[in-house]
């Protein structure tokens, strides 16, 4: 078995996933008719009409915890990764078209104890996500660096550093009480971000390989 290929295969599949979730996410509630008004205002609320965040988001979960880096700290940071992610579906947000009372996800909590839980798995999620990225993407091995790994170190690290600036923003858009759309412009930039750096990681970017 190539080792190497499986690898690659795992981190373009993960990109995919990430990359895809939003758009499949978002079509999939288009398609609805009579959806709630705030339906699109995040991924996280497209949990309650539709599969395409359990599905996905899974997938990429099981990908992450399976996933074997370089070294233990990768193990560590992609699995917890993967359990986090696990928190985010098993715990879903508020919405404003249900009682903040009623009894949600897989544990059946009240909403409102839920999405406190679902947000401290999707803050630590990316945080984890993006230092993945920027700290252990861009190790290297012995020998000297070629032209094409320092370019993809710059990718990783506009990656990473893209991810921490959007979700400082996202923090900045809660606590001005800012239009509750910006969260879903926010998430399809972090998992953009998250998709181009583990998709260059895959060699699925091509023109970036060695």
């Amino acid at each position: 078995m190539n080792m190497n290929l499986m690898y690659r295969r795992l981190r373009n599949l993960c990109g995919l996933l990430g990359g895809l979730l939003p758009w499949i996410a978002v079509f999939s509630v288009l398609l609805i008719d009579n959806r709630p008004a705030r339906a699109l205002w995040s991924i996280s609320a497209t949990y309650y009409l539709s599969p395409a965040l359990v599905g996905i988001l899974t997938a990429a979960c099981i990908v992450l915890i399976t996933y074997d880096g370089y070294g233990m700290l990768d193990n560590i940071v992609t699995t917890a990764s993967g359990i986090l992610g696990f928190g985010i579906v098993l715990f879903p947000c508020s919405v404003s078209w249900l009682d903040k009372t009623a009894s949600v996800g897989f544990f059946q909590i009240p909403m409102n104890i839920s999405s406190k839980i679902h947000g401290a798995c999707a803050a630590a999620f990316f945080i984890l996500l993006a230092f993945n990225s920027f700290f252990l993407f861009t190790k290297s091995g012995i020998g000297k660096m070629t032209e094409k790994k320092k370019l993809r170190n710059r990718v990783y690290r506009v990656c990473g550093a893209g991810m921490c600036i959007f979700m400082v923003w996202q923090a900045v858009t809660v606590l001005m009480h800012m239009p509750g759309w910006w969260t879903m412009f926010n998430e399809i930039f972090l998992l953009t971000f998250f998709s181009i750096s583990w998709l260059v990681k895959g060699g699925a970017i091509v023109v970036l390989n060695d």
